[in-house]
């Protein structure tokens, strides 16, 4: 039997915290899973609840799936590098997200009417994401750097690189959909590829800066090494069929319950749908955060956000072909504007990111943008934005031109700081 390994610290001479005994972490996996159980369950029976208690019921079952992403992805980083495992983290944490959105695409291959839905719910959780997402794991991080006596603020590894430069390019690449009015299998075709190769480089990451593993993810890390490889891929199953199981039908209950309010079911959709479906990462990083681990907060976001705004875009016309409909899903007039103003968000995060650093100011900013969408009036006001987006990404940018160079080559896989 191989030697356990011993547990990660963030320094090495600094011991780390006990673990929790044996039967306290199956303790707590198991009342993890217990809690997910009855929305599973009512699920494959197909059993359908009003509202309100779909609402509760389902929802706790989406807290507990992010309860075990994060155990899961925590005591991957014992066998693969950190990147990756964030990566891994991000991709099942954004399932609801998939889950939601493809069912809308694949309903408009035979009811148009739902196409601009699939649209409104992609663009409303990556503006979601990035405009409240990471001012969350900001808050949180500043929150906990008080508490704990540190300074404030997120500074994120060089490794880091990779994932603001792909998504830097994934975000010039989106004005291709405004321009066409569609989301065309040419574009589907690309951004897989592009997803495929950023989880290629990032795989090869080496990572020196450890963290420190407490809890249930420090007492998984003991075991040897096959039973914790195979403990982890288990974890991480449970937690992606309990999000299966409770996307559709706790974004559903959501807004049910928001329509019999006599709230626009559009908005509910664009809005109310993605914030149930963004649950689970976003809890997952706001807990990161609030342990003073704010680089892995934001980095899981920021993988989601390469995640969302690649892979889950090229999903949509290949759910709309399998639903009926052609090759490419449209975009009606607002959907194109819609779209126009998610891609100008994610050219302004990029470049508040080129310089590795998160400040209160930067997670303000995006904040105040995403809630002044809501105030302006009138169809134009996404154009407008758009253009204020863009505007001040350029003032911005030319501030951190030393920056540009550095990102550029860590699209090949090379960052400073960071050997392969």
């Amino acid at each position: 039997m191989s030697a356990a390994p011993e547990v990660r610290t963030a320094a090495g001479d600094v011991p780390a915290a006990e673990p929790p005994s044996r039967r306290t972490t199956a303790l707590r996996i198991g009342v993890a899973c217990l809690g997910a159980a009855p929305a599973v369950v009512l699920r494959l029976a197909g059993v359908h609840l009003s509202p309100l208690p779909g609402m509760v019921l389902f929802g706790i079952g989406v807290l507990a799936a992010a309860l075990l992403l994060m155990w899961a992805a925590e005591t991957a980083r014992t066998d693969i590098s950190g990147p990756l495992a964030l990566a891994l983290l991000a991709f099942i944490a954004v399932l609801p997200e998939y889950a939601v959105d493809l069912y809308f695409a694949y309903t408009a291959g035979s009811r148009p009417e739902y196409a601009a839905y699939a649209a409104a719910n992609m663009t409303g959780a990556n503006r979601l994401l990035v405009g409240v997402g990471w001012p969350l794991v900001a808050l949180a991080a500043y929150f906990s750097a008080r508490r704990a006596g540190v300074r404030p603020g997120i500074v994120l590894r060089p490794h880091r690189r990779i994932d603001v430069a792909f998504l830097g390019v994934a975000a010039l690449f989106a004005f291709v959909m405004p321009l066409t009015r569609e989301i065309s299998w040419v574009v589907a075709v690309a951004l897989i590829a592009w997803y495929g190769y950023y989880l290629y480089r990032i795989g090869r990451c080496s990572e020196t800066d450890e963290e420190e593993l407490v809890g249930v993810p420090a007492r998984l890390a003991q075991l040897p090494a096959r039973r914790r490889k195979v403990t982890t891929v288990l974890v991480f199953l449970v937690a992606a069929g309990v999000v299966f199981a409770c996307a559709e039908p706790f974004a559903t209950s959501l807004v049910d319950a928001g329509a019999s309010l006599g709230i626009d079911r559009f908005l509910l959709v664009q809005w109310l749908a993605p914030l149930a479906s963004e649950a689970p990462e976003l809890i997952v990083a706001v807990v990161f955060a609030w342990r003073l681990r704010g680089d892995d907060g934001l980095g899981a976001l920021l993988s989601s956000k390469v995640n969302q705004w690649t892979l889950l875009i090229a999903c949509l016309p290949l759910a709309y072909t399998a639903g009926g409909g052609g090759g490419s899903l449209p975009l009606v007039e607002r959907q194109v504007d819609e779209v126009m103003l998610t891609a100008a968000q994610t050219v302004l995060a990029v470049v508040l990111l080129l310089d590795l650093r998160f400040l209160s100011w930067k997670a303000g900013l995006l904040f105040g943008l995403f809630v002044v969408q809501f105030v302006l009036p009138g169809e134009s006001a996404r154009l407008v934005l758009s253009y204020v987006y863009l505007g001040l990404a350029l003032v911005l940018l030319s501030r951190k031109w030393a920056e540009l160079r550095p990102t550029a080559v860590a699209v090949t896989g090379r960052v400073e700081g960071d050997p392969h």
